[in-house]
């Protein structure tokens, strides 16, 4: 895992060209080789707290978003996120675009090892025009908010027939100031074994990529593939939010 020097000040929605650098400037080489082993991988303030803040004001800004999601009328869990509209905050629009191409070499890579012939381009715009030509125009990113008994059941953020395998999450909230409890939780289904079960430790700013749904895991036969979900645990005090970034676009 890998670390920054947290920029100082940041401003929304104008754009912030040191988005672009802070994601070059990690470790892509380590960070790729624990996304390998484990399914997630941290990387350590990827934000600032001032942008942190500056994110989770705008749930209250309803021209932001496209739509708002009540959890517990879909039994999905309890609490609520709104997904943002286009045009994205220039942040967030950078961040996404920033992140992709190395997120993109993995997925290319998991897709040969699973014997999956579809591959992805090396640039979020080109995958963006694939999504809209196969009818996905709606942005997916969202701005997730727990309060005390909230919690998100495992699942997985599948939007059309066109889906990136990695997305990221970041903890706009600081744990045990902020809130307690509402820990990320992924779970790994394997073949004819036990269900392996991943508990993401985040702080404030901290982005993880995790796999979305498949990945493959090498085994003594060579590799094979494995099912995953994710979730967070109830949020026991306090307020929780979260950015995610899904890169593909939903029907």
């Amino acid at each position: 895992m890998s670390g920054l020097p947290r920029p100082q000040s940041a401003s929304l929605p104008v754009p912030n060209a040191y988005g672009v650098d802070r994601v070059a400037a990690y470790d892509w080489q380590g960070l790729t080789r624990e996304l390998d082993d484990y399914g997630c991988t941290v990387l350590d303030g990827l934000l600032s707290p001032e942008e942190c803040r500056g994110i989770a004001d705008l749930y209250a800004r309803e021209t932001h978003f496209r739509s708002h999601v009540h959890m517990a009328r879909h039994g999905f869990g309890r609490g609520e996120y709104r997904y943002f509209a286009y045009p994205l905050p220039a942040l967030i629009d950078e961040l996404r675009t920033a992140l992709y191409p190395h997120l993109a070499a993995t997925a290319n890579a998991w897709n040969r090892r699973m014997g999956i012939e579809a591959g992805y381009p090396a640039t979020h715009a080109d995958f963006l025009k694939a999504c809209h030509s196969a009818g996905q125009n709606r942005p997916t990113p969202l701005l997730l908010q727990y309060g005390p008994g909230d919690f998100n059941c495992l699942h997985q953020d599948l939007y059309g027939d066109l889906a990136f395998p990695i997305q990221v999450a970041i903890l706009l909230s600081e744990p045990g100031r902020d809130f307690t409890g509402g820990e990320l939780v992924l779970t790994e289904q394997r073949p004819r074994m036990q269900s392996r079960v991943e508990v993401v430790p985040l702080r404030q700013g901290d982005a993880v990529a995790f796999a979305v749904h498949n990945r493959p895991v090498q085994g003594s036969r060579g590799s094979y593939r494995v099912n995953l979900r994710h979730g967070v645990s109830r949020v026991r005090s306090g307020q929780r939010h979260t950015l995610g970034l899904i890169f593909h676009d939903a029907r």
